[in-house]
């Protein structure tokens, strides 16, 4: 169909159409390339890129044909002012026009009036700039399979009635798990993960409290299941500070085995640590027994500061596959940047 169209449409028309799909396609490929890193994305941008520069070229010569027409040579040779001679007597000898109308003079002979190749050109642009420019922003603008609701299967409404200990009564009132569900459950958070054709299997929040700590300090958090990954959002309201926690790794030697990285988030202090998660298995009454705890796969966390200051506290996202495989650190980068903004404001001191 598409080459159907090609074939059909005039010269004016096809041209400037080429010339700016392949622009615009060469250049999308050629950035999401150097973004992604992709040398075989590179190479197809570079073929539509070098097409555009060929397509331009062709139109460039037309149009000098088209200022500078130059009379075509006779085939015997003849030389070129007696061709014209003769043309101009061929027009001379022309019949009259017929008239016009009863009782009328007949009217000037007129040449009929060619189509303008420049409003052709700007016509074909305008309308197929419009489809370029939907093409190029169609990830960020446009609605894809990820902004749809069957992307966001999972729902956080089965926390919303859950009964808050009496910590998250202080002022400000820390966040609760429901919250932090609803800001971690986003349609495009498969996306961000980097499995984008995932849905979501389960989505739940707790507001919870730290251990060990009487029930004096809130921590909530939010979990977010998919098939590859399995995303857990906290917040945890204590007086340690990033800084402070990074000196105690330091003194307790473990920065090694965690595999820290200290960093600005949203201008505030992070650290980046790995950890393994805990496996447990409860027998509930089959055959099976119960057995001992045992290290689950390994664990990536993002730690941030709950303000720029770091008077204390932080939100964590933790992300691990069963599998055992992690995402690299720009995922977490790229989550918190799009979760915490989400976050009330009040939970933060």
């Amino acid at each position: 169909m598409l080459g159907l169209l090609l074939r059909v449409l005039p010269f004016w028309v096809r041209e400037p159409l080429l010339i700016v799909l392949g622009a615009v396609l060469g250049a999308r490929i050629t950035y999401l390339a150097v973004h992604d890193q992709d040398r075989v994305a590179a190479v197809i941008g570079a073929v539509f890129l070098v097409f555009t520069a060929i397509r331009v070229r062709v139109v460039v010569r037309a149009l000098r044909a088209r200022r500078n027409p130059v009379p075509a040579a006779p085939a015997d040779g003849a030389p070129t002012d007696a061709v014209a001679r003769a043309w101009a007597q061929a027009q001379l000898a022309a019949p009259a026009p017929a008239p016009a109308g009863a009782g009328l003079p007949p009217g000037p002979v007129t040449a009929g009036k060619e189509p303008n190749p420049w409003g052709q050109a700007v016509a074909a642009v305008a309308v197929f700039a419009a489809i370029a420019a939907a093409l190029w922003l169609g990830p960020d603008v446009l609605p894809s399979d990820d902004d749809t609701s069957t992307a966001r299967a999972a729902s956080c409404s089965d926390t919303e009635d859950e009964e808050l200990p009496a910590v998250y009564g202080k002022t400000p009132r820390p966040v609760t798990g429901a919250e932090l569900c609803e800001a971690l459950n986003r349609p495009d958070l498969a996306r961000l993960l980097g499995t984008p054709t995932e849905t979501a299997t389960s989505a739940s929040g707790t507001s919870n409290t730290a251990a060990l700590t009487d029930g004096k300090v809130a921590q909530p958090e939010a979990e977010v299941r998919f098939a590859t990954y399995t995303v857990n959002l906290s917040a945890t309201y204590n007086e340690l500070s990033t800084a402070q926690y990074v000196n105690l790794l330091k003194i307790a030697g473990t920065e090694g085995e965690k595999d820290l990285r200290t960093l600005t988030v949203l201008g505030r202090p992070a650290l980046l640590s790995s950890d393994p998660t805990m496996k447990i298995e409860i027998s509930l009454g089959g055959e099976g027994s119960s057995g001992p705890v045992q290290q689950g796969p390994l664990a990536r966390t993002l730690s941030v500061a709950l303000d720029s200051k770091d008077r204390g506290g932080s939100y964590d996202i933790t992300v691990w596959s069963e599998s055992g495989a992690l995402p690299d650190d720009g995922v977490l980068l790229g989550i918190a940047e799009k979760i915490l903004p989400t976050i009330p404001l009040r939970s933060v001191r």
